[in-house]
This record gives C-alpha cells, sequence and structure tokens, in this order.
C-alpha cells in the first residue's frame, strides 16, 4: 500500500507537468546497455546468452532505454517528448539499507530540447515531489557537468575526464586525500593537478558566492562559462518562483556517477536521513540517444528512487500500516438483510468512498478484530433493530467512539469524517 501510494504520488506530479507515460522492455541486447552508463555500471548488469544465441542484458536504468526507444520513435512522438516510466531495473550490486539488485525507479524526462527552462522545471518537479510525498526537510543539489570539464579543459586534463570525475563521485565517501590518490592512479597526472580539481569542488558558500568564485577560477573556458550562465539563470528562476532557497544548494563536487550526463545534474538529500543517500538524482544528456540515430536528440531528466525513498519513509514513520485501500468496511451483522449491506457499499463506492462489505454474518467482535489488522478507518453496523429505525452505527476505528446516524445522512456524515 505504501509502494502504490508513492506511485500515484509520483504520476500525478508528473502529469501535472504534461509528461505522458510510456514502458519499453526488460531486456535489450547487450550493445544497447553497455558502455553507456559508465565502467561501474557495465560491471552491475545482468547479461547473458538467450536460446536463441544473443547477446542480451536487463535494463539497469530507465534512460538508455528511453533514448533508444526515442530514436525509434521521435517522427511519431515529435518533440519536445516528455515522459515518466515507472517499473523495475536490474544491478548486480551489493544489497544494503534501501538498495536493491531488482528496484523500481520512477523516471520523467524532457527529449528534444537544449533549453535550460526544461533542466529548471527538472528541479521544479523534484521539489513539487518530495513536497506532495511529505518530506517538510530535504535539499536538491545541484552542479553543471560542464563547470567541471571547463576546469579540465583549463588544466589539459580532459583526456582523463571519466577517472576525475568518477573519482571525484566519491568524495563524500572516501574524502580528499584518497581521491587525490585515485585521480593519481587512474590517469597519472601529479597531485598538485589533481588538487586543483578538488580546490574547486571542495568550494562552499551561498550559490552566490560559490559562482563568484568559479567566474575567476573558469575565466576563459567556453565550455565553463556557459554551465556557469545556465547556473546563474537556474538559481534566478528558484528566487522567482517561490522556491525556498534553503532547499536548493550549488554542489561542485558531486558528478553522479554515469557517464553520459552533460548539463546540470541533481542530487537530493533528505534532510532528517541524509545517510540513506539520494533518493531523487538526475541530470542532462545531450549525446545519448546518438548512439541510436542521426537526429539531436538532447534530453534531461530525474528519477525518484522509490524503494529507497519508501525505506527512509519507514524509518521517518511516514508510512501507514493499513492493508486495504479503502477507508470503510460495512459489516455483515443479520444474513437476511444482505440485500441492504450490499446496497450500502455500493451507494459508498458510488459517491467516492472506497468500501468493503464483509462477506460473511459472523460476530462483531470478530469482523472488528478484521477491521483493525486491515486498517479501515471506519466500520458500519445495522442489525434488526438499526433497520428497522432506519439508521446506521458508524464505528470510529482510531477514536473508538460510535454514533448512530439516520441512514439518509450516511454518505454526507462518512465523508466529513475522513476529511
Amino acid at each position: 500500500m505504501a509502494r502504490e501510494h508513492l506511485i500515484d504520488i509520483a504520476r500525478s506530479v508528473y502529469r501535472s507537468y504534461g509528461f505522458a507515460p510510456i514502458d519499453t522492455p526488460a531486456l535489450e541486447y547487450a550493445e544497447v546497455l553497455l558502455g553507456k552508463g559508465g565502467e561501474e555500471s557495465d560491471k552491475q548488469v545482468f547479461r547473458f546468452t538467450d536460446q536463441g544465441d544473443r547477446d542480451v542484458a536487463m535494463r539497469f536504468d530507465l534512460t538508455v532505454p528511453l533514448a533508444r526507444f526515442a530514436a525509434q520513435y521521435v517522427q511519431e512522438l515529435g518533440v519536445p517528448f516528455r515522459r515518466y516510466h515507472i517499473a523495475p531495473v536490474w544491478r548486480g550490486e551489493r544489497p544494503a539499507r534501501g538498495r536493491f539488485r531488482e528496484f523500481m525507479q520512477c523516471d520523467f524526462d524532457t527529449i528534444g530540447t537544449t533549453s535550460n527552462s526544461a533542466d529548471i522545471e527538472t528541479l521544479f518537479v523534484i521539489n513539487d515531489l518530495l513536497e506532495k510525498i511529505g518530506i517538510e526537510r530535504f535539499t536538491i543539489r545541484v552542479n553543471n557537468r560542464r563547470v567541471l570539464n571547463g576546469l579540465l579543459e583549463k588544466h589539459d586534463l580532459l583526456p582523463h575526464t571519466v577517472s576525475i570525475l568518477r573519482a571525484l563521485d566519491k568524495l563524500d565517501k572516501i574524502g580528499r586525500e584518497a581521491v587525490i590518490a585515485e585521480m593519481v592512479e587512474r590517469t597519472g597526472i601529479d597531485p598538485q593537478r589533481a588538487g586543483r580539481v578538488l580546490d574547486m569542488a571542495e568550494l562552499k558558500g551561498t550559490p552566490e558566492e560559490v559562482l563568484a568564485v568559479l567566474d575567476g577560477m573558469l575565466a576563459g573556458s567556453q565550455t565553463g562559462e556557459l554551465g556557469l550562465a545556465n547556473l546563474r539563470e537556474l538559481f534566478s528562476a528558484v528566487n522567482s518562483c517561490g522556491i525556498p532557497k534553503e532547499r536548493i544548494s550549488l554542489d561542485v563536487a558531486i558528478a553522479r556517477g554515469l557517464d553520459y550526463y552533460t548539463g546540470t545534474i541533481y542530487e537530493t538529500l533528505l534532510g532528517d536521513l541524509p545517510e540513506i543517500g539520494s533518493v531523487c538524482s538526475g541530470g542532462r544528456y545531450d549525446n545519448l540517444a546518438e548512439l541510436f540515430t542521426s537526429q539531436q536528440l538532447p534530453g534531461v531528466g530525474a528519477s525518484l528512487g522509490l524503494d529507497r525513498m519508501l525505506a527512509a519513509m519507514e524509518e521517518l514513520g511516514m508510512t501507514q500500516k493499513a492493508t486495504t485501500p479503502a477507508p470503510v468496511l460495512v459489516t455483515m451483522f443479520d444474513a437476511s438483510h444482505i440485500n441492504e449491506y450490499l446496497a450500502m457499499g455500493r451507494a459508498l463506492r458510488k459517491s467516492g468512498i472506497g468500501a468493503e462489505v464483509y462477506p460473511e454474518a459472523k460476530g462483531i467482535g470478530k469482523q472488528m478484530k478484521y477491521a483493525d489488522k486491515k486498517g479501515f478507518r471506519l466500520a458500519l453496523i445495522a442489525g434488526a433493530d438499526e433497520f428497522s429505525q432506519g439508521v446506521w452505527q458508524i464505528r470510529n476505528l482510531k477514536e473508538g467512539n460510535q454514533l448512530a446516524v439516520p441512514a439518509s445522512e450516511i454518505i454526507p456524515q462518512i465523508q466529513s469524517l475522513l476529511k
């Protein structure tokens, strides 16, 4: 129930921005998936040969299959194309808290535009999604790959981009000296040049303060200056459109582990549970679909990590224990009135109230025990006396009180109680 509730929230937020649903196969040709997410992702792919001796693999995320899908159907879809996709993916990694080998992703992406407004709205979606879930304290960390690439460009480190970014992505986990050591080992560059990358990555302060320092560090790099311009535009929109400033931070250290990101990137940490990791991440990828088509198909999007978010919500006491989607149980006290019980169930459902009719006339104690176990909020009770008087008893299962209500007033009374 908690999982379905979270999916419903994600779906409603995505649709409110105009994203439409799609689906893609769990299985792709291995060549479609391999080499798209980087060395670490390739190691985690479940890959095998099928009965037709075809080299196939299970999708490790929903973005690479999207690129293949968009390339195949772009002429029919038109651009910009906004899609969301909620489905399982598979990675052969070590399970941990909120991390599984099979897990659900809730993706949304905009394909076919390089406009920075699409990047900004991606941040808006993440903010609205966390708000609607009910998370009060969270931080969306933002960076831009062009800023990182601009620095590498200035220091003649571009040939080592992948290795440097992969090491930089571990900064929070292993610390400065270990990251420098990994950069030196992977690339052969001297520790001083690696240290310059870390100097930028460790910049702290308000977005305005960090951007001011980066202006000097990236002066003369066209790539870096474009990244800074995109970030300034993003933070200006955050201030103008009512997003709380304290929720959005500029963190030059985040690089995101996947190699296909080219522009703005996002990570979302929970204020009360930061150690669980990012619960909603993503970024801009302008070259991914070029592997499948000659047409330019830039994209930007993010993904809610459903299982990680659920694990966090359980720890924060935000999940309910109900195992029924219906808030009302219509008890069956007198078998001779089965039609009245069934009719009440139908009347409640027609008025938009979920209701389950208990299927047998059993002792009220047994039915109340069932109602408590399933997590119903209200129970309707009527026997011969109530039917003769034209009333129903409404029992509030959370508060334990009960009141008699005329049959004609049952629906408005229940609607009021459920509010």
